[in-house]
């Protein structure tokens, strides 16, 4: 029934999903084969970008300066900050239509101007350039610029660009089309690459560094994981789903586990089995989502019957799309796993019903020696004695290694915040 409600429920989510793209009419120029349609297809669906009248996008037309800073402003959620600087570029005039997007870029230093005091608006942007704009509004991470030795055309790089390319092509947000071994810094961008580059930095504005992104909380919506979770909220944003800490997720391990055959630092897989949802209707995680725990601590078992437990540290989400975000998260309750009191159970019974055989054995054995009417007697004496040093027997003896089948589901903790960006949700 739940997985019928799921079918249900996602295809009513896509019903919804697809109605802005059926409301817009074809983009008349981007065929569905052509490399960049998914991207462009995304950028005109969130107006990121758009068509001109009679629906045309004109892909392979370079894009201008504040065409890329209009539409950074959109993905930004930026597109209506309140102006609280002076203009000061000699070129950008109040009469002109794209006044305010300027002076917004010039407010949260988006796109700089030139030493002369001019912004240039309708200036083409070069690959560089717009290269430099995505790694500077990006969190700052350290690369090695051997990163860049895998493309022919490396040493075409201005000196000035190198770092923000070894940074955006580690981020991932960077076009290397039609050549996948060039970069083409000094080519102009055109628009089916800006609409890649935005796309890709549109999945990632976790990565934007804050003071760039306008981040407002549209909904508190929950989840419905377990009743068992002590806390089931999701502050829903516009720009990304923010699983809240002590959240539980419910995952299922990808292949078999065996703690015998185990050792810490392993990695460890497992996967969302469907789509997670909130009580609300808000896609959270979509079926396919990887998970990657490591092991961290193994407890051989021990006497007196005490099973091995294993403890799993949840490292990365690995999202349909490709995308990894780090999390922090271990199995509910305590972190560890470990064989339940059934499969316990199972191996006391299994002792005592092996050894209760064997006494019933002994028994009918010895008691057959003097007279063949004694073996009802035997087994009497026999199946009771040997039962008991069964069971005896199965609570001194080492507990259970930890054995986990391929699909097996596992409740895991939130031990922080995880953030989801939104269009990395579907497949």
């Amino acid at each position: 029934m739940k997985k019928i409600f799921a079918v249900v429920l996602t295809f009513c989510m896509l019903s919804i999903n697809m109605m802005p793209a059926f409301a817009r009419s074809s983009i008349k120029d981007v065929s569905a084969k052509y490399w960049a349609s998914k991207e462009i297809q995304n950028v005109v669906n969130t107006n990121i970008m758009t068509l001109d009248s009679s629906n045309k996008f004109y892909p392979e037309k370079s894009i201008t300066r504040i065409e890329f800073v209009q539409s950074l402003l959109k993905l930004l959620s930026n597109d209506n900050l309140n102006v609280k600087v002076k203009n000061s570029f000699t070129d950008v005039n109040k009469s002109d239509s794209y006044y305010e997007d300027v002076l917004r870029s010039q407010q949260l230093g988006l796109v700089y101007g030139y030493p002369d005091k001019t912004f240039k608006p309708h200036r083409t942007m070069l690959r560089s350039e717009v290269t430099s704009v995505i790694s500077h509004i990006t969190k700052d991470k350290y690369t090695d610029l051997g990163i860049l030795n895998q493309f022919k055309d490396k040493n075409d790089i201005p000196s000035w660009a190198t770092k923000a390319y070894a940074k955006t092509i580690n981020y991932g947000i960077y076009v290397n089309h039609p050549c996948e071994k060039c970069l083409e810094p000094n080519r102009e961008l055109t628009r089916a690459e800006a609409a890649v580059i935005l796309s890709r930095l549109q999945s990632k504005l976790h990565i934007v560094k804050s003071q760039y992104v306008n981040e407002n909380l549209i909904a508190v919506e929950h989840l419905n994981v377990s009743k068992k979770a002590p806390v089931d909220t999701v502050n829903i944003t516009n720009t990304r789903n923010i699983i809240c800490k002590n959240n539980l997720l419910e995952v299922e391990f990808s292949e078999r586990y065996w703690s015998k055959l185990s050792k810490t630092g392993e990695f460890v897989h497992f996967d969302v089995e469907q789509n997670i949802y909130t009580k609300e209707g808000t896609l959270i995680l979509p079926e396919g989502t990887k998970l990657i725990a490591e092991v961290t601590e193994i407890i051989k078992p021990k006497v007196f019957n005490k099973n091995a437990r294993v403890k799993f540290n949840f490292r990365q989400i690995i999202l349909p799309s490709g995308q990894t975000i780090n999390i922090s998260a271990m199995p509910y309750k305590d972190g560890y796993l470990k064989e339940g009191p059934w499969m316990t159970a199972g191996k006391l019974a299994a002792w005592t019903v092996g050894l209760g055989a064997i006494g019933a054995g002994a028994g009918v054995g010895f008691a057959f020696i003097p007279a063949k009417a004694a073996i009802g007697t035997g087994l009497a004496i026999g199946i009771p004695v040997g039962c008991g040093v069964g069971f005896i027997t199965g609570l001194v003896t080492p507990g259970l290694h930890y054995r986990a089948k391929c699909g097996e589901d596992v409740l895991i903790i939130l031990n922080d915040d995880t953030s989801i960006p939104k269009c990395t949700c579907g497949k």
